[in-house]
């Protein structure tokens, strides 16, 4: 049970995602000059802590086992999936909720649907998605 609490590949991509969290609360703050402590749970925004966590995860794994190992193949292919889903397929999913919202909204004028929004904020952008590889490899190369 010991070796779980001093388990690098662990804990340093978990620490990598909280800070791209906490980023994220403060980017917030500073843009609409108001906290919002949603942005330490939510998906979406700067910097993606999915993509800072599995860089984190991947840079730890090629230093500690060597780029050409297998493991560190195998850990960046899926590190390189969950990126391209933050900006693909999760942000599509975030669009087509905004155009859902407009015509439930709508709908709501005309007294024919009663049913809430949808989360719109679910992916990321290209740019979300780079600054939280390259916080995950920052952290990752700190930590090693």
């Amino acid at each position: 049970m010991d070796k779980i609490f001093s388990n690098v590949f662990l804990w340093v991509p978990l620490l990598s995602g909280l800070l791209a969290q906490l980023i994220k609360f403060f980017w917030f703050f500073f843009k609409e000059g108001q906290p919002d402590f949603g942005q330490l749970f939510l998906t979406g925004g700067m910097p993606s802590a999915h993509s800072s966590s599995v860089m984190a995860l991947s840079t730890l794994v090629g230093i500690k086992e060597g780029f050409g190992s297998v493991l560190f193949g195998v850990t960046l292919f899926f590190s390189l999936v969950i990126m391209y889903d933050a900006a693909g397929l999760r942000r599509a999913a975030g669009m087509q909720a905004q155009v859902i919202n407009k015509m439930v909204r709508e709908l709501q004028l005309e007294g024919r649907v009663s049913e809430g929004r949808l989360r719109e904020l679910l992916g990321h952008t290209p740019l979300e998605v780079i600054a939280g590889g390259a916080l995950g490899i920052f952290i990752g190369v700190l930590f090693a």
